[in-house]
């Protein structure tokens, strides 16, 4: 396994435990947000271009959703 898998690894395991705990605070909410950065940024450089805009796009529903429940 390269550098980038472990990366891609990571950032979906971020993302899976960050929207498994978002009822807990808006913060893993926040978190969730960063980790579908993570996994747009994997998408790109793994040369997945779909992958990465439709992550980028969850991110910004995720910031959204972190805007709204942090009020």
């Amino acid at each position: 396994m390269d550098a980038l898998n472990l990366f891609g690894l990571f950032a979906v395991t971020a993302m899976l435990v960050a929207y498994a705990l978002e009822e807990r605070s808006h913060l893993f909410i926040l978190a969730f947000a960063g980790a579908c950065v993570l996994g747009s940024a994997y998408g790109f450089l793994q040369g997945a271009w779909p992958f990465g805009f439709i992550e980028a796009i969850w991110a910004g529903v995720a910031l959204r959703r972190w805007y709204v429940r942090r009020r």
